[in-house]
């Protein structure tokens, strides 16, 4: 139950082990964040994994004799409130850099963050089954999917453009004029 996630403070192999499957969580995903360009990048995503494991260890390893489901529940809301607002803030600044007008870029920079938090969470509680599994999926989320969407947006994009050729174009001054004379 909960005592098998609780650790022993003096159990050395197995939190270097958690964290550093925090640090790998983090950089699969930065990684692929940085070589898109985006500005969170493999630091970022990184440093978030891994201090969403420390923040998790905390009461796994301070409760080690009386395991609380409570201090890591609330843990883990803490965590996941203060990503949200370095998200918010990742989508802030994404959309004041190129106009004035109001836009909202980085939801997928924000979200990968959010998800970089989770992972080192499920590392931090030993859940590397879940990570592994998470980190594959939420990859092939920002590199398929965005192929997909790629492909998706150029077909509606030319399907858009076939119709506005089929419109009737506009009717010239001159023919204008002798409509206007026939009237009279």
């Amino acid at each position: 139950m909960l005592s098998t996630y609780y650790l022993s403070p003096n159990d050395w192999l197995n939190i270097t082990f958690r964290l550093c499957l925090a640090l790998l969580f983090g950089a699969i995903i930065g990684l692929e964040r940085q070589l898109k360009r985006k500005p969170a990048g493999l630091r970022t995503h990184m440093l978030v994994s891994f201090g969403s494991a420390v923040f998790t260890l905390i009461p796994l390893l301070t409760n080690a004799t009386q395991p609380d489901a409570n201090s890591l529940s609330r843990i883990i809301q803490g965590i996941t409130a203060g990503v949200g607002f370095l998200g918010g803030g990742e989508i802030l600044r994404e959309s004041s850099q190129k106009s004035q007008r109001i836009e909202v870029h980085g939801l997928t920079s924000a979200a990968a963050i959010w998800v970089s938090a989770a992972l080192g969470i499920a590392a931090g509680c030993g859940l590397w089954q879940l990570g592994l599994i998470a980190v594959v999926l939420t990859f092939l989320v920002l590199n398929l999917f965005k192929r997909l969407e790629k492909r998706y947006y150029f077909k509606v994009n030319h399907q858009q453009e076939d119709i506005s050729r089929l419109r009737i174009p506009p009717i010239e001054q001159n023919e204008r004029s002798d409509t206007n004379q026939d009237n009279k």
